[in-house]
């Protein structure tokens, strides 16, 4: 089978799992602060504005937190999102707005907030889809106008940048995901950013129990290390030397991932550009860069989207859409009291988008064998 994504791991990230291993140290230690400041680099910015957390998901129920969102506060999402996004918004009790959003990019724009926003708006929680920068100097605009927070969620956005900065360090808070379908993996994982340093040593304590002060070997200043006290009922979320050797080892690896998913997405536009039944990405501006994390062809027919993701699954090749459209999702429709009719944009992408093989591992055999099987089904069926 020819998958969606696939991590690429060798020997070098097990080189690097053995010394944690021979040090007899597994937890939170040297080489979280190595990734770290390894990432805050990458970034382009301080390592003060940065630290790890076990799962992105975590990194979007901090933020809910973080900006004291709770009942009687709204927060807009784009319906095209993650579903951690969402359950993050509901269980804090906030209530989730939904919006629209570009049919082909299926990125949210700023006419797309704009037509959600009530005095209760408190923040947006926005997705840079498939790692293409969202058009974030309309969004930031409506956000100093009308006073929200801007949280990025840039999970599949580990390289992108918008106007020379990265994303997920634009708006007051971002977060990326290490997770195995990532690009940059380590089984699980997670980097916080936050524009407000205060911001970052409140969330750091609150994701470790809400402690005061270090304890055990970390500790060098009290006498009585075993003592401690907590600011917050927080929780235990943090990310351990075992899972950062694989990131600080993929971390190096990441420019290179890039590139070669580049190639393949050049790939796929020589090799499907001519057929006119498909709609393929919109090529990326200018000013922006991507990590290509998805390539999200766009059927133009009815119902053949998921004939073609069968035909495809049937002859060796996995494919999928993401993300399922939150509007649909039966629990929220009633939660939130819903309707269908405000999503045309979401509704078509939904019903026609299909994302296909792309990771660094890929070969061009790979690439040409999907391209090939593609266009035998519209020759299939006339289309």
């Amino acid at each position: 089978m020819i998958n969606v994504f696939q991590p690429s791991l060798g020997k070098e990230e097990l080189d690097r799992i053995q010394g944690v291993f021979e040090s007899n140290w597994l937890g939170k230690g040297k080489l979280n602060d190595e990734f770290e400041t390894g990432f805050a680099a990458q970034l382009g910015c301080g390592r003060e504005h940065v630290f790890t957390t076990n799962c992105c998901s975590e990194g979007l129920f901090a933020s809910m937190h973080m900006f004291d969102i709770g009942p009687g506060d709204e927060v807009i999402l784009p319906s095209i999102s993650f579903v951690g996004a969402g359950n993050a918004v509901g269980a804090c009790g906030a209530k989730m707005v939904l919006c629209d959003v570009d049919p082909r990019t299926l990125n949210v724009r700023a006419c797309d907030i704009e037509k959600k926003l009530t005095p209760k708006t408190k923040a947006v929680l926005l997705i840079h889809y498939g790692g293409v920068p969202c058009e974030m100097d309309e969004i930031l605009a409506l956000a100093k106008k009308h006073n929200f927070a801007v949280i990025e969620d840039s999970a599949c956005s580990v390289y992108s940048t918008y106007k020379g900065k990265a994303c997920g360090t634009i708006g007051d808070m971002g977060m990326w995901s290490f997770d195995a379908m990532k690009i940059l993996v380590c089984g699980d994982g997670s980097m916080l950013y936050f524009k407000d340093p205060e911001k970052k040593i409140q969330a750091e304590k609150w994701l470790y129990f809400g402690l005061e002060s270090k304890s055990g070997y970390s500790n060098s200043v009290d006498k009585k290390w075993w003592e401690y006290d907590v600011s917050s009922f927080g929780h235990r979320a943090i990310m351990n030397d075992v899972t950062a050797a694989m990131a600080c080892e993929q971390l190096k690896k990441l420019p290179g991932f890039i590139a070669r998913r580049k190639e393949i997405s050049d790939m796929y536009d020589k090799l499907l550009g001519d057929l006119e039944w498909l709609d393929l990405p919109q090529p990326i501006k200018e000013d922006c860069t991507s990590t290509y994390y998805f390539y999200h062809i766009q059927v133009k027919a009815d119902d053949h989207r998921d004939l073609l993701a069968k035909f495809l699954r049937e002859n060796g090749v996995y494919t999928t859409f993401r993300y399922f459209p939150l509007h649909r999702v039966p629990y929220y429709i009633n939660h939130f009291d819903i309707k269908d009719e405000d999503f045309p944009n979401a509704n078509y992408a939904s019903d026609h988008t299909l994302c296909i093989p792309v990771h660094q591992s890929l070969t061009n055999e790979e690439v040409e064998t999907v391209a090939a099987l593609i266009r035998k089904y519209g020759e299939i069926n006339g289309l």
